[in-house]
């Protein structure tokens, strides 16, 4: 009998040690604002533990008309990635979401978890 796993397709796989590159951190956002002239962006500043908080620019605005709704959610964020410029704007990270075809959209929230703490 074979596994299901044999009859996925192998195309676009990683191995662990790939995997493992990645960090993935829990950050709580302290603001979020709609980005002037962009109708998908916001900024967000997120707080990461100790000093450390963060620029991180996010296309969900769609998903929040009220950008202040996001404000004290502590969401998973990829945390390592290289910093990159949105519409002038440097953001270093990435917030992490599902969003199914139906439309649906979910954060990946992480409540009871401190800013900083590392997803395993």
């Amino acid at each position: 009998m074979e596994s299901s796993q044999e009859n996925l397709p192998q195309e676009g796989k990683i191995d662990i040690d790939a995997f493992k590159r990645a960090e993935i951190r829990v950050g709580e956002i302290r603001s979020a604002e709609k980005i002037e002239n962009a109708d998908k962006l916001l900024r967000l500043r997120v707080y990461f533990g100790g000093s450390e908080e963060r620029q991180i620019v996010s296309g969900i605005s769609a998903y929040f008309p009220d950008p202040q709704a996001l404000v004290g959610r502590r969401v998973a964020f990829a945390y390592n990635l290289k910093p990159r410029t949105i519409r002038g704007l440097e953001s270093d990270g990435m917030i992490l979401a599902a969003s199914g075809e139906d439309g649906t959209f979910a954060l990946l929230e992480a409540t009871g978890a401190s800013p900083g703490a590392r997803v395993r």
